[in-house]
């Protein structure tokens, strides 16, 4: 059993694959009694390993469904059916609209659908979704990434997380992170797009949103491949004065 004390330990952060020593997408969240995988980038589930095992987790809730923010789901539905791992009862899994039929897809190979809810009990996201984990409360919203994508809130002892997921700057987003504790903002492009839809922050938008949520701390993570950790802090920190880091793979952060 977890402590009820919110933390966030950081899996992984590289966008949109993974390098040597950092995977994809993927952090810890525990809180409440209860262990959560949010995001499951490529790389994430063998640093998970670190700190929990597949059937030692309460819940996996997934942003969207692009590669660097799901895919280790499908080596983990093997972990979790055909392995060293007796799963008691399927593993509930949040995520978008479709989460079950993409894997399906995937892992399927003969006239048979792979059995995917044999390892996780889906439960598609919508806006404004609430659920329970332990003593932990999950909300999501919806945001803006061009496809079906959510930011999350999660709530324990007092204190609260909201991570973006991958969006643009968005009524969602900031509405979601208002009086946070910890805001773990993406800020994967060096520069706003030129033309077309925009569907994920710079740093400084990521120090806007923290900015106008009025949130005691920001850690900026996706950081894009053209921008150094150090250069996208910087940047962020033009537009809030608060304490900022950078969601370094293995760091921990105490939330509150």
């Amino acid at each position: 059993m977890t402590s009820e004390a919110l933390r966030l330990t950081v899996l992984g952060s590289a966008t949109p694959y993974p390098s040597a020593d950092n995977p994809c997408s993927g952090y810890l969240v525990s809180g409440g009694g209860a262990r959560v995988w949010v995001d499951a980038g490529s790389g994430t589930l063998g640093a998970l390993q670190r700190y929990v095992r597949l059937d030692e987790l309460d819940a996996i809730w997934i942003s969207h469904l692009h590669a660097d923010h799901s895919a280790d789901l499908l080596t983990a539905y093997y972990g979790l059916l055909y392995a060293d791992i007796r799963l008691a009862a399927p593993i509930p899994l949040y995520g978008p609209p479709g989460i079950a039929d993409r894997l399906a897809h995937f892992l399927t190979n003969t006239a048979t659908r792979s059995p995917v809810e044999s390892a996780f009990a889906v439960e598609e996201l919508h806006d404004g979704h609430e659920a329970r984990v332990g003593a932990l409360t999950l909300t999501s919203r919806a945001v803006a990434h061009g496809m079906p994508a959510f930011a999350l809130r999660a709530e324990a002892a007092g204190r609260s997380l909201v991570y973006s997921g991958d969006t643009a700057p968005c009524t969602g987003l900031t509405r979601l992170a208002e009086g946070c504790d910890v805001l773990l903002c993406e800020a994967d492009s060096a520069e706003p797009p030129s033309a077309g839809e925009q569907v994920h922050h710079t740093p400084e938008d990521a120090g806007d949103t923290a900015r106008a949520a009025q949130t005691r701390r920001l850690v900026i993570t996706h950081v894009g491949r053209s921008l150094t950790p150090r250069e996208a802090s910087a940047r962020a920190s033009t537009r809030f004065d608060g304490p900022i880091d950078h969601a370094a793979p293995g760091a921990v952060f105490p939330v509150g």
